[in-house]
């Protein structure tokens, strides 16, 4: 993927804003999901060593921890499927996930503080968040069930 200058300049502040050193794979990692939100970390694995070559996939998820601890980036964890990663951060949006190929896309919540849905009961819990994972089929894999039904 390429970036452009101002791009690059707007990623190396909000590491330096995180706390975090600016280094080549922490770009690229940024820079990676940007383009490419809801992947896995052997996704972004791969796609950074196209970018930047040579960088061990322990590398790689210790970026996304860091970034993941400072906010920049999210963590998502669909049941059933591995951890996905995205750099829309500090909303309270939640996600579609398709049971067939495993796309994944955001559903924006209303606007304002978190968490849009509330229990019935804390139990004393300060809640932060709320996530919610709509599962269902994307428009690819209901037409490819439908290719498949019996005709007659």
């Amino acid at each position: 993927m390429d970036t452009d200058a101002s791009s690059v300049d707007t990623l190396r502040r909000q590491l330096r804003t995180a706390g975090l050193r600016v280094t080549a794979p922490r770009l690229a990692v940024l820079e990676w999901l940007a383009g490419h939100p809801h992947t896995t970390a052997d996704q972004v694995a791969t796609g950074v060593r196209d970018q930047i070559g040579s960088v061990s996939t322990q590398a790689v998820y210790d970026v996304l921890n860091a970034c993941v601890r400072a906010d920049l980036v999210r963590r998502i964890e669909p049941a059933g499927s591995p951890a996905r990663f995205e750099t829309r951060t500090g909303d309270n949006h939640h996600h579609l996930v398709c049971r067939g190929c495993g796309r994944t896309e955001d559903v924006d919540c209303v606007v304002g503080p978190a968490p849009c849905l509330e229990p019935s009961d804390s139990m004393g819990f300060a809640l932060v968040e709320a996530e919610v994972v709509f599962w269902g089929y994307c428009p690819d894999c209901k037409a490819a069930q439908a290719s498949q039904l019996p005709t007659g």
